[in-house]
């Protein structure tokens, strides 16, 4: 009976040791929301409270646009600029894009320059953990 107990257990530990580093390998996390207008050659600009910590994003749009990029600040003052160059559809996200650098960075401040099909387009940011 003892013997039962003690495989069982084992082997709740073991899928819990084995699945959790691959459970949570692709969580991604919301950095930002802004709104972007029809024209406009300024960026919308998407402070960040707390810092984000993240080694690719992906852009969501709410309605169709053009977007162009997105420049990334990190925590030391660095800057890195993610071209996209492409239509985004309505409700479609973007492919991970890495921030080129092998390891997580801590994300300070966006700034996205697009273009709204519409009047307006809503954009989220997300970072990947």
């Amino acid at each position: 009976m003892k013997f039962k107990a003690v495989l069982t257990a084992l082997f709740a530990m073991m899928a819990m040791f084995f699945t959790a580093p691959f459970a949570h390998a692709d969580e991604s996390i919301t950095l930002g929301r802004t709104i972007v207008f029809e024209e406009n050659n300024y960026g919308a600009d998407i402070p960040l409270v707390v810092c984000r910590r993240a080694d690719a994003i992906r852009v969501k749009a709410d309605r169709d646009m053009y977007l162009r990029e997105v420049v990334l600040t990190f925590k030391n003052g660095d800057t890195k600029t993610v071209h996209f160059y492409r239509n985004v559809k309505k409700d479609k996200k973007t492919g991970w894009r890495s921030l080129g650098y092998g390891y997580k960075r801590c994300v300070k401040r966006l700034e996205v320059f697009a273009t709204s099909k519409h009047s307006s387009a809503g954009i989220r940011i997300y970072g990947r953990q």
